[in-house]
């Protein structure tokens, strides 16, 4: 997310031009990583005037920086999607499509969504299907031509019955639900994500709550089920303890005997640092375990403020997570998982 104070702190009074490159600089290399890296674009690209709460529209350089550090695909579809109503979604797209990043969830009309919806991904000999969707909008329409995918259960289940006849060997349902600020899934997502895997999803990730909730990985009746409820916030202005941290969800696929199996499900615990540098607010995505030992480069103070933030979702997710553990990072194998 990007609000009034991030956006102001993204300008540059010289070039007159805006840069976000330095806020991914401490998990550029974490992203980088990856094979495929998804994310949420929970702003429009709009254009000028730029604006956060409560209708965003954040500068294209944004996203440039979100491609530089690594990020391959974003989906749209989000309670703030329509923030700007067509001129909005369409522009947002039209962003992303000069800056060859992937989306997916909003589209321009509803032939670009039968053309290209569910997503295919395939990478390394895998094929993927994502699938996105929002409970909401807050109260905006959906101007016609255009399209933003709503977690309706018939169309979902129709969604998945598609993506499977794709021949795919996951479908992945990226879902923007839940109450905001609670850690407890409510009795809605609870309720979308066992329809979603009995309609044959496979991965379900989260987002909305801006705070962490339980990921479990089940082996049910030989059938792999991953959930993810909520990942919190990957950067934001919002301070208040947990709102000021999240997650990146990391996992493997293998293949073996014709099959596609999940493994080393985990989590990168991430934190918003925002020092004032040179006279100046600053906002830093930091992966928590690779500084919160040894590589000091922040204040006493804001470490102590990370640490509580790890302390308290480490005891929370150790508690309520199912076969899904915390990554930590080592000087001389990466990022490793935590049995």
């Amino acid at each position: 997310m990007q609000h009034e104070p991030q956006i102001t702190s993204a300008y540059d009074g010289v070039s007159k031009t805006y840069e976000y490159d330095h806020c991914f600089k401490f998990i550029r290399q974490t992203m980088a990583d990856a094979d495929i890296t998804i994310a949420n674009l929970e702003v429009t690209l709009a254009g000028k005037p730029y604006s956060g709460y409560p209708m965003f529209s954040a500068p294209d350089a944004l996203a440039a920086a979100l491609k530089n550090a690594g990020v391959d695909i974003l989906v749209t579809a989000n309670n703030h999607t329509c923030d700007k109503r067509k001129k909005g979604v369409i522009r947002t797209l039209d962003v992303l499509d000069s800056l060859g990043i992937t989306h997916t969830g909003s589209f321009r009309n509803q032939a670009e969504k039968d053309q290209n919806y569910p997503l295919l991904i395939e990478e390394k000999g895998f094929r993927l299907a994502l699938l996105n969707y929002t409970y909401g909008l807050n109260g905006m329409p959906i101007d016609p031509p255009t399209k933003v995918n709503m977690i309706e259960e018939a169309t979902i289940k129709a969604d998945v019955a598609k993506a499977k006849s794709m021949k795919v060997d996951k479908v992945i349902a990226f879902m923007h639900w839940g109450l905001e600020y609670t850690h407890v899934p409510s009795k809605e997502q609870i309720e979308a994500a066992n329809w979603l895997f009995d309609s044959g999803a496979d991965i379900i990730i989260g987002a909305h709550p801006h705070v962490l909730q339980p990921m479990y990985f089940i082996e049910k009746e030989n059938k792999e089920q991953l959930l993810v409820y909520s990942l919190g916030n990957f950067i934001s202005d919002q301070r208040t303890a947990p709102r000021d941290g999240g997650a990146m969800f990391r996992m493997e696929l293998v293949r073996r005997d014709g099959l596609v199996f999940i493994e080393n499900p985990g989590y990168v615990l991430t934190w918003v640092w925002r020092p004032t540098l040179d006279g100046k607010r600053r906002y830093f995505v930091v992966p928590a375990a690779q500084y919160e030992q040894g590589k000091q480069m922040m204040d006493t103070y804001s470490h102590q403020l990370m640490q509580k933030y790890v302390d308290k979702m480490r005891a929370l997710l150790n508690a309520k997570n199912e076969r899904v553990n915390e990554y930590q990072y080592t000087s001389t194998d990466g990022w490793v998982l935590v049995e």
